[in-house]
């Protein structure tokens, strides 16, 4: 098909070609061809001094990528080419644009460069231009994200590609349609849109199989998305290849032949664009991504259990604990797969965090310091096997009876009650975390506590077990406090009653979104004794995203307290590794405490493990300081911050025996002798 400019065509093309010339002229190459210039000036519709910046924009990405210098014998491209990870369509739009067809599952980040990506999107999109007809009439690019998981998006590739189409490639980019978008895609969409000019921000589309025909219609669609269309790659890059190595003038007819399904374009007016008006449904643009939005807004009830009582809410049909709202869309992976993944130096990064509230009270004194008074190894040995369970249990009961230290008022406001998972555990005013509003009732409140740990203030944020209204308050928490490592003593079941509900995402490569957050499942470890998982958690307002540990411990019995601490201690050491590896990566951007952010510990009360965990790791590092301990004064600080902690008096009694284990297991005791210690039965927890 001949370009059949107009005369006030040609004369702009001339004006392009003599000013890019002398550009070349520079540069000691070769005038540039009529044809090439043409495009250029296709692109921009016919604005020569447009079409000049693109030109040199154009040259520069080329340059970057390599795209001249293709290598018939590179392997590595070969295969990122016949991977069908990019594909032109053998059809058009009814407008007579391309259509260019990038599937998401198929990309790998973790193993293949950018450079061979780009190289073959650009490769590609050089030959669909050999048309006139595309020129003309521009293309439509759809990224199917169908079925894909969130270890298949690669956010600086999409940004690079983005900035080639917008304002690099002399194509004119008609729109891009984003098929069946996962949810946690939503964050990452909102700073993609960023990037592109405000008129083709209204041209990105997020759509699913079904609307898609709304843009494009069944017969110019391959059957993997809804259509009827066969695609033949191999005959597309036999084109390519065609194209890169070949000066034959035939080759635009052989292009031409290939896109064998379109209807004619329209007429066109004097500046070259389509006369007709452009499909714009705005409902299309963000509402097939929020109809993946699958939220639980039903309350907790529990059944009356032995020395705990519950705030009585409206209980609708309670999902089983531990499911997932709708099950994880599951494929094979395709033997095509390819490998993605070397940034790019002047690709942008997500913005930096802000500093958090959590960082201003780092070097505040902690409640917890080295002093004179305490107990030896040797001391705790024999002050433990003369106390008796029974005496250890009178004196926690004596701890038990003493006032909290302090008011809760904020935790009985009308707003506030029903926030409450148990309604004789409730959150001391003056330690309370506060959190940004997320409901119209406009509460800063959590049943949260900073609780001290040793030498370090606000080193733990006790909480209870979130339920299903309180989820997105409590992902609130972790953003602003950017916490880091998120530990969790109980099931979400035990006894046949729900302790907890189930506020992450429990299968891999999953996502849910609470409020104004998304927290994505990117996979997970089971241990002998505790669950890891790591956790992404997405900031829907900013785009800022970061990486959440998440343990579960497992072991812990139904009944009591557990019989040896050994298992306990395995996973406190490991928490607080994590811990450590997670403040390191945060480097300068921490400016807090050397041990890092708060950590949030959970039970379902927030008190009974909860406590145990918070005492333990705060007796061992004291212990380690000073090689002395005291855990009635530790239980009583704790308990100043977090009211009750410590439910139990047996959970009292294993500290006291599991810091004996730890002391003895790094060799502080040759050997424990606790005769006569068990001289009466333990209570049930």
């Amino acid at each position: 098909m001949a370009a059949n400019l107009t005369r006030e065509e040609e004369q702009r093309v001339k004006l392009f070609t003599d000013e890019v010339n002398l550009h070349r002229h520079r540069l000691q190459q070769g005038a540039i061809a009529w044809k090439y210039a043409v495009k250029f000036l296709m692109a921009r519709k016919f604005d020569v001094k447009r079409a000049i910046e693109l030109y040199l924009a154009h040259q520069d990405i080329r340059n970057i990528e390599g795209v001249d210098l293709i290598d018939d014998n590179d392997a590595a491209f070969q295969q990122e080419l016949a991977s069908q990870k990019l594909t032109i369509l053998p059809s058009r739009d009814s407008r007579g644009a391309c259509i260019a067809l990038l599937t998401a599952r198929l990309h790998n980040p973790a193993q293949t460069k950018h450079q061979l990506v780009m190289k073959s999107l650009i490769l590609q999109l050089d030959t669909a231009l050999e048309s006139y007809t595309t020129q003309r009439n521009g293309m439509v690019f759809i990224y199917d994200m169908t079925e894909s998981k969130y270890s298949n998006f690669d956010y600086d590739l999409s940004i690079k590609i983005l900035n080639v189409l917008k304002e690099r490639y002399p194509a004119r980019l008609k729109k891009v349609l984003i098929v069946t978008a996962p949810l946690w895609f939503k964050a990452p969409f909102k700073i993609l849109r960023l990037f592109v000019r405000e008129k083709l921000r209204d041209r990105v589309h997020t759509v699913n199989i079904k609307t898609l025909s709304a843009h494009i219609s069944r017969d110019s669609l391959p059957r993997q998305l809804g259509g009827t269309l066969e695609v033949h790659h191999g005959q597309w890059l036999r084109c390519c290849m065609a194209t890169s190595s070949s000066q034959n003038t035939d080759i635009r007819n052989d292009i031409d032949n290939y896109f064998h399904t379109y209807i004619e374009p329209p007429s066109l007016t004097p500046d070259g664009s389509s006369s007709g008006s452009q499909i714009h449904d705005t409902n299309l643009v963000i509402s097939d991504m929020e109809s993946e939005t699958s939220k639980e807004t039903v309350s907790e009830k529990h059944s009356d259990e032995d020395r705990e009582k519950e705030v009585t809410v409206e209980k609708d049909n309670v999902k089983s604990p531990g499911a997932p709202e709708k099950p994880p869309l599951k494929r094979q992976r395709s033997p095509a797969s390819v490998r993605l993944g070397e940034q790019h130096k002047n690709v942008p990064s997500l913005p930096c965090k802000k500093k958090s509230p959590a960082d201003k009270d780092d070097f505040e004194e902690s409640i917890h310091q080295p002093d004179a008074n305490g107990l030896t190894v040797e001391q705790l040995e024999t002050y433990t096997r003369r106390k008796t369970r029974r005496g250890l249990c009178k004196d926690y009961m004596t701890i038990k009876a003493e006032r909290p230290a302090g008011t809760f008022n904020n935790a009985r406001l009308k707003n506030n009650i029903a926030k409450n998972r148990y309604s004789d555990v409730l959150c001391l005013d003056h330690s309370r975390v506060r959190v940004t509003p997320v409901d119209e009732n406009n509460t800063d409140y959590i049943n949260a506590n900073f609780v001290d740990g040793y030498k370090q203030k606000n080193a733990y944020i006790s909480t209870q077990g979130p339920n299903p209204k309180t989820f997105a308050e409590f992902w609130t928490m972790v953003w602003e406090q950017r916490v880091l490592v998120v530990v969790m003593t109980t099931k979400t079941i035990e006894r046949g009653r729900l302790k907890c509900g189930q506020y992450w995402p429990l299968e891999e490569e999953t996502a849910e979104e609470y409020g104004d957050y998304i927290v994505i499942n990117s996979g997970s470890r089971r241990e002998e004794n505790y669950t890891l998982t790591t956790l992404i958690l997405q900031n829907l307002k900013t785009g800022e995203s970061h990486d959440i540990s998440h343990f579960q411990y497992l072991v812990w019995p139904d009944y009591g307290v557990p019989h040896t601490a050994s298992a306990f201690l395995e996973f406190l050491f490991a928490v607080r590794k994590q811990q450590a590896e997670r403040t390191l990566e945060l480097g300068s951007s921490w400016q807090g405490h050397p041990l890092g952010p708060p950590m949030v510990i959970h039970c379902s009360a927030g008190i009974g493990r909860t406590g145990t965990f918070c005492t333990m790791d705060i007796s061992i590092r004291r212990l380690a300081d000073t090689g002395l301990t005291d855990i009635p004064t530790t239980v009583r600080k704790i308990r100043s911050q977090r009211a009750h902690s410590i439910q139990m008096p047996d959970q009292y009694v294993f500290c006291h025996l599991a810091l004996l284990e730890h002391a003895q297991s790094i060799g502080l005791v040759p050997e424990l002798n606790l005769t006569g210690f068990e001289d009466s039965s333990s209570e049930d927890d």
